[in-house]
């Protein structure tokens, strides 16, 4: 006795409902996996702490803001982003484990949406950006650091910083889909903390070398820890020409990496059985 397969919605709005309906099934697969491993759920939150404690006591002392002001109120904001930024790691090992498991090929063999897979892994990993992203705030409130800006600054600087990690989070996907093993992490370990210490997240760019300076303000990240430094209140935005304009770019760099990766994360997708 066989089971017959739905068929496959015709009309747009029953498509819509129809790829929500399995982005969500695909998304609350993802979240049970987590919570079945609350110690690598744990150790992905609690790193980013462990990095203020080490940034914000054993060497900020060292390091003078331009302008004066506390290091670790300009720490934070970079470290919010940083963490936008690590989520590269945990989107590509867990969309690599999945393609190399054969995971990815059998959610394709199923009459499911062929956008679930990719938009529920997306989902699921923004649900849990956002859960480190009020993590690491609460331990900047530990540490001393406060938003000194209104609620709508605020909120808007949360906002830049989930669009950073939605960004990241296509590169993590594509690379995933290439790579199409999670031994290939090491790699994008690599690419990731260059860029990463590449940036004005821990340390004024005035204090580099000229053109290092230029590089490190032209990073995407740079933009955003600008734009929510400014939003936040906190000391250290800078005087260069995109220093001023941190609130517009950071808003067009995540665009233009999502612009470029989402379509190549959906034929990258599309080509796993060639």
């Amino acid at each position: 006795m066989t089971t017959a397969v739905p068929p496959i919605p015709r009309t747009p709005a029953a498509r819509l409902r129809w790829a929500l309906a399995d982005g969500w099934t695909v998304t609350r697969r993802d979240l049970t996996h987590w919570r079945h491993r609350p110690g690598d759920v744990a150790v992905a939150l609690l790193f980013p702490v462990l990095m203020v404690l080490m940034f914000g006591y054993l060497l900020g002392g060292g390091i003078a803001v331009p302008g004066g002001g506390d290091y670790r109120e300009f720490l934070m904001p970079g470290m919010f982003a940083m963490t936008m930024l690590f989520g590269i790691e945990t989107t590509f090992a867990a969309v690599a484990t999945d393609a190399a498991r054969g995971v990815t090929d059998r959610f394709r063999s199923l009459p499911m949406a062929p956008s679930a897979v990719v938009t529920g892994r997306a989902t699921a990993d923004m649900t849990h950006s956002a859960l480190g992203l009020a993590v690491m705030i609460g331990c900047g409130l530990a540490v001393g650091w406060r938003s000194h800006g209104d609620a709508g600054d605020t909120l808007l600087a949360i906002a830049l910083l989930l669009l950073l990690r939605l960004a990241f989070l296509w590169i993590g996907i594509y690379l995933g889909l290439l790579a199409r093993g999670p031994e290939s992490l090491a790699a994008v370990q690599i690419l990731v903390w260059p860029v990463g210490f590449l940036s004005n997240a821990f340390v004024p760019t005035a204090t580099m070398p000229a053109w290092l300076g230029t590089l490190a303000e032209w990073n995407p990240l740079s933009s955003t820890v600008t734009a929510v430094r400014a939003l936040f209140g906190n000391p250290g935005t800078g005087d260069s020409w995109i220093a001023q304009h941190a609130l517009p770019m950071a808003v067009a760099w995540p665009a233009l990496l999502i612009a470029i990766f989402f379509p190549l994360s959906v034929r990258c997708y599309r080509r796993l059985d060639r």
